[in-house]
């Protein structure tokens, strides 16, 4: 993996990412914020009862693509583990709520889509 690249990688920000629709298996594009923590890479969301496509997507096909956007542009390949545990959700979520400035920590736990990703490029940060 570049160094630009990595480099992208240590600080979250707004990429998007396309997922293949689960009915249609067409390519579905949107925008969303990942947060890197302790080295690992994490989609999340704000808190919601709604089922969010995007997360279904990857639920029924966990590749996807991860774009990079802004100074460093790049699209690379990723598989999603769609994070259930509740441990590891509080754990991971709490960094997020702390980035954003949140205090409703169980809500995100509760509501919040989480996903980790693995770039599948052997050299990647992931």
């Amino acid at each position: 993996m570049d160094e630009k690249i990595r480099q992208a990688l240590t600080r979250g920000r707004t990429v998007d990412i396309t997922t293949t629709g689960r009915r249609s298996g067409e390519p579905r594009r949107i925008e969303i914020v990942f947060h890197n923590i302790g080295g690992r890479i994490y989609l999340s969301g704000m808190p919601s009862r709604r089922r969010r496509s995007w997360l279904a997507n990857l639920e029924a096909d966990p590749h996807f693509t991860f774009h990079l956007k802004g100074t460093t542009r790049a699209d690379l390949p990723a598989t999603a583990r769609i994070i259930t545990d509740e441990a590891e959700r509080r754990t991971v979520l709490t960094e997020v709520a702390r980035a954003w400035r949140r205090n409703d920590v169980e809500t995100m736990v509760t509501y919040s889509p989480l996903v980790e990703v693995t770039f599948d490029d052997p050299g990647s940060p992931s």
